[in-house]
């Protein structure tokens, strides 16, 4: 597997752990009266953060192939 499609596949199970911790984060809530203990309230942090920069690479990806194959002058 390529390095494209390894970041590829990681963002993808990225997404999925970012909305599994969102949703323990809103049961957590809905159950405890009070306030939640701090890890299962920035939980969702982590996954958000390293699926910004896969994004990043994702989004600028084909930019970075055009820019590569453009003829040297």
């Amino acid at each position: 597997m390529n390095w494209k499609n390894w970041t590829r596949q990681s963002h993808r199970w990225l997404s999925i752990v970012f909305t599994v911790t969102v949703i323990a984060n809103f049961v957590a809530r809905a159950v405890e009266p009070a306030e939640p203990p701090p890890w299962i309230t920035y939980s969702p942090l982590p996954p958000l953060f390293l699926q910004f920069f896969s994004g990043l690479y994702l989004f600028a990806l084909p930019y970075m192939t055009k820019w590569r194959s453009r003829p040297r002058a």
